[in-house]
This record gives C-alpha cells, structure tokens and sequence, in this order.
C-alpha cells in the first residue's frame, strides 16, 4: 500500500512538473515573439476589460466592436493608436473628435474612461499581432442559477429570446468565449447584415433604403432603386436609423461583472 502511494504522489508530482516546464515554455515563447514583433508594454487586462465597456457603446457602432474597421477606419493600423502609449493620443482624439473627418467628439467621458479606451484598443494590437501566445480565459465562473433568474427576470432576456427556439442547444453550438462575446457585442457576428434608415426631407418626402454612412454633417444610403445617395443635415432633415440591436448596446452599460458570467453560466447550460 505504501508503495502504490509513493507511486501515486510521484505521479503526480511528475504531472504538474510538466504542466509548469509546458508552461514555462509557452511563457517563454510568448516573450520572444513580443520582442521579434517589437511589441510595447503588455495592456492592463482589467482596464482593457473595463474600456470595453465604453468602446462598444460609443465607437463601434462605426469602428465595429472590435474596433477592426466598419463605416470608419480600423483603428489597429490607426498610427493614433500605434503612437500611443497610455492613453495621451487615444483620449484627446476620443474626446475632441475630428469633425473634420465626420467623427463626432465625447466630451462626456471621464479621464478614466478615455484612459480605458485606450488600454482596449491597446489589447487588440496585441492579440491581432501575438495572436498565437495568448489563451482565452475562463469564463464559465458564473453561477447557472443565478443567471437563469437574470435571464427571465431583470436582464428581460426572455422578451425576445427563447431558450426552446432560437437559443435552444446554444451551449452546444459554441464555445463559452464565443458565447459570451455574442451577447455582449451581438454586431460583432453580422457583419453582413443591413441597418435600415429613412431620412425624411424638409418638405416631407421620405428616403428609405440601406445605410452606407451617418456622422454630425450628413447621411449616405442606397435608396431602394440601389442608387447612392449623400443628403446634408440642412434644416428640417431628421433621420430614423433602425438599430435591431439598440437594448443589447444599452445592456452594455448595465451588466455588472457578476451578471455577465452568471448569464454565461446558463447559456453554457443550454445543451
């Protein structure tokens, strides 16, 4: 008995030394390849975590929620943001804005925020350049229950989805990661998908058709004979955008870090 337990223990112990040399190696692996690609400091992962937040809501309806370019330019070849070391460029063209170019300022968002923002955009410089020494974290630390209470009672999930319709077997059909990325930034995964605007003209007349581009100074759209068209915010011009996934993006502002991963937990369970 005494000998089938040493071999247990050093079973074991043989186990995790691997686990740490593995470890180690991919450690070191991940050094060397920041320092060929001449990669800057590492990005505060909470911060980041935090500046998404922000991003999403305020950036990515034109820069998408990655910030990988939509109707605006992707912000990872971006020389504001390559330029940058924590936060001094980022924060000042977030908060001033380039009206110049059609991108609105924020004046709104704090010092903190900005400094967020920054660090965000920071991260996805570097997982789209070190892309093969970084692992995706657990997110699956909710608790399942909780986040079926969530699902059916404050997070007013149940108003549009079903877990027996379009959510049924979820937790099958993807990965927790993704998961949880899909309901926080569900534009993210319909990059092909067409938003809708009608612009109505001063003297009544309506233009409906698909949005190409919308900024402070004027909107652009194929109307529905597919022609291009560019109208000018002159007086007496509204414009009505339809936004399918207008509560997701509020939602954004509005999860705490514990109903995010309690959500998760219960998806995950959806098998």
């Amino acid at each position: 008995m005494v000998a089938v337990v040493w071999l247990f223990v050093f079973a074991a112990a043989t186990s995790t030394s691997a686990q740490q040399a593995a470890q180690e190696q991919e450690d070191s692996r991940a050094i060397r390849t920041r320092e060929f690609l001449g990669l800057g400091r590492m990005p505060d992962a909470k911060m980041a975590a935090d500046g998404a937040k922000s991003f999403g809501p305020t950036c990515g309806f034109c820069h998408g929620v990655d910030a990988r370019g939509g109707s605006a330019p992707d912000l990872l070849r971006s020389s504001v943001v390559l330029d940058d070391n924590q936060g001094e460029l980022i924060g000042q063209t977030v908060h001033d804005g380039r009206p110049s170019k059609g991108m609105p300022a924020f004046p709104s968002l704090t010092s903190e925020q900005l400094r967020d923002i920054a660090e965000y955009l920071h991260l996805q410089v570097e997982l789209a350049a070190n892309r093969g020494t970084y692992k995706a974290l657990e997110v699956v630390t909710g608790d399942a229950k909780a986040g079926e209470v969530y699902f059916n009672g404050t997070g007013k999930c149940n108003t549009c989805h079903s877990t027996t319709g379009d959510l049924a077997h979820i937790g099958l059909k993807m990965k927790p990661p993704d998961l949880q990325q899909t309901f926080l930034y569900p534009g993210a995964r319909q990059q092909k998908s067409v938003t809708r605007v009608t612009v109505t003209l001063p003297d009544g007349t309506q233009v409906n058709g698909t949005l190409k581009h919308l900024d402070d100074f004027y909107v652009s759209l194929y109307d529905a004979r597919n022609s291009y068209r560019s109208i000018s915010f002159e007086k007496g011009v509204t414009v009505q955008v339809e936004d399918k996934l207008l509560f997701h993006r509020q939602m954004l502002d509005k999860y705490t870090n514990q109903q995010m991963h309690d959500l998760t937990a219960y998806l995950v369970t959806l098998k």
